[in-house]
């Protein structure tokens, strides 16, 4: 290490990472930035090099070893440090960061670890909304033919009783069906909150947890991330059920945030003599499912790899829409992945749109989006957002809209600025791309009660005054690594390149509804589709600036 390094490191980070013990970042720059108590524990306790890791991360083992190797680089002092130092840390790190915001431990009483011993339990001790068991099939089927969901609010008690609402609850509710196993595909687990939840659903929890098995996805660079957010519900009479949402597995997630989640019909076995295109759905999402699956080419997913094939999708309405990582091109079945993925299914299926209405995107973060709204929002990415199935013709490219949570937004929220901690986009970027201000607009979601409940959901749509034309719930904030950056440099390379792995769900009105678009409002015919926030949308104000991270991390300092 040359010496400012050295310097360096005799500067342990003022700043707390805002993921606590959920922390799975492996870059470098991160851990210069941003304290982590908990692996400087593990590293001062070390026995002849010998790390014992704490049972709570047994399931993220060999990622906390890899974390504390690039401490170490960094900080190498760290192993002859004296444990009372440690200890002072941890009590000016509870002092800082209070659990309301800590992304690991959350506002309400964490689930116990030996909670399968306790003779007494009572649910509402541990989870703060709880809607009556039995009941989520009969709810489920009237939000047919959508199935879209918005999480609970937990300081909105409206949200407790709509139609619309779901809790992590209700999703293992056994009136859906007897679950005998489950695969979640996330970005963030707290393993203790997610097996309380199957334990007060009423599913045994073995105290040594050995039906619990974490599998870990390995990244083709140190910049992408595992985004999705994806169920797989396996059924005691063979059937299944596929959920797509925008929550992480923790419990901030699931408290005062909006959250956005999709739920297949049961999808029931297939006979076994069955032709293989037999149980497919119109819009091809098992065949896209599939392939999503084994693009991670991880061993132990392909027990589910069988079980989808071999269920019956027929009755799945609505297009999956996903990226996964490396340099893809187009196919003899058009683009799989990211943005132009998105616009082959919209020039093959959207009504004509008058490109007098604007693509309208709402994300939880944002990315470094070039010097100018041309550079890759409207000059790559809105390429393919903007089209429809009318014939390809000289067409002027609509209006760019993003919604995105302001300062005043965030301050006035049902957690004040501890609301913005799923918000993370930075001054860094935001002042790279002042461009970006005049495409902006409120998080006003008034009519579903949650205004105060800042937004983790991400969807894109465009709509008129005759209806939606399509509506997209995703994982995928709106940035290049999620949706992908064309390489124009090189003619050998991939021209799609993309960073991470998302996940989302399209809904297009020719296989819902057999119109042209979704009703808004009910003075339409049809189902309303109810909409995540308030139409028509309140741009910022002169005064107005989006939140940013920073702002969070200077007021925790």
């Amino acid at each position: 290490m040359d010496n400012n390094s050295t310097k360096r490191s005799n500067d342990l980070p003022k700043k707390y990472c805002q993921y606590g013990k959920n922390c799975y970042r492996k870059n470098p720059s991160h851990f210069e930035e941003y304290n982590h108590v908990h692996l400087e524990n593990i590293i001062r306790s070390a026995d002849g090099g010998n790390y014992n890791v704490p049972e709570e991360f047994s399931l993220a083992k060999d990622l906390i070893l890899e974390q504390i190797a690039i401490i170490l680089s960094i900080f190498p002092h760290l192993s002859m440090q004296p444990q009372t130092k440690v200890q002072k840390m941890e009590e000016k790190q509870v002092e800082k960061r209070p659990d309301s915001y800590s992304e690991a431990g959350g506002s309400s009483k964490a689930i116990p670890k030996d909670l399968e011993s306790r003779s007494e339990k009572n649910i509402h001790d541990y989870i703060k909304v709880v809607l009556p068991k039995g009941k989520m099939e009969e709810k489920l089927r009237a939000a047919a033919p959508y199935n879209f969901f918005l999480t609970a609010i937990t300081d909105s008690p409206a949200t407790h009783t709509h139609p619309q609402t779901i809790t992590f609850q209700e999703i293992l509710d056994k009136s859906l069906g007897e679950l005998e196993c489950s695969l979640q595909i996330n970005f963030m687990v707290d393993v203790g909150w997610l097996l309380g939840h199957y334990y007060f659903a009423g599913y045994d929890i073995n105290k040594s947890r050995p039906n619990v098995e974490a599998m870990k996805v390995q990244m083709a660079t140190p910049f992408g991330t595992h985004h999705t957010k994806m169920m797989l519900l396996g059924y005691a009479d063979g059937s299944m059920r596929v959920v797509i949402s925008t929550a992480n597995l923790y419990e901030d997630d699931w408290h005062n945030r909006t959250q956005g989640l999709w739920m297949s019909p049961k999808l029931s076995a297939i006979p076994v003599s069955s032709d293989t295109a037999f149980g497919e759905s119109p819009t091809g999402f098992r065949e896209d499912l599939l392939r999503y699956l084994m693009a991670y080419n991880i061993p132990k997913v392909q027990k589910w790899i069988t079980r989808v094939r071999k269920s019956n999708f027929s009755e799945v309405n609505v297009f999956l829409v996903a990226s996964v990582p490396g340099g893809h091109r187009s196919t003899p079945k058009g683009p799989l992945w990211g943005h132009p993925r998105v616009g082959h299914l919209l020039a093959q299926h959207s009504a004509r749109i008058d490109e007098s209405r604007p693509i309208v995107a709402q994300s939880s973060s944002i990315g470094s989006l070039g010097t100018n709204v041309d550079a890759w929002v409207l000059g790559e990415w809105g390429v393919n957002f903007r089209k429809d199935s009318a014939p390809a013709a000289l067409r002027r490219m609509p209006q760019f809209k993003m919604i995105y949570p302001s300062f005043n937004n965030v301050k006035n929220s049902h957690d004040d600025l501890l609301g913005g901690g799923c918000l993370p986009y930075g001054r860094a970027s935001n002042e790279k791309q002042p461009w970006l201000k005049n495409h902006l607009n409120q998080w006003k979601a008034s009519k579903c009660h949650r205004s105060q409940a800042m937004p983790h959901i991400k969807t894109y749509c465009r709509w008129s005054d005759r209806g939606l034309f399509w509506f997209l719930l995703t994982s995928a904030n709106l940035s290049k690594a999620a949706w992908g950056l064309f390489n124009k440099s090189s003619k050998f390379e991939a021209p799609l390149r993309i960073s991470n792995y998302e996940a989302g769900v399209l809904f297009l009105p020719k296989f819902i509804t057999q119109e042209e678009t979704f009703p808004l409002d009910s003075t339409s015919p049809g189902k309303v589709f109810s909409m995540p926030y308030d139409i028509p949308l309140t741009p910022y104000g002169l005064d107005d600036s989006p939140f940013l991270m920073d702002y969070l991390h200077e007021a925790l300092k």
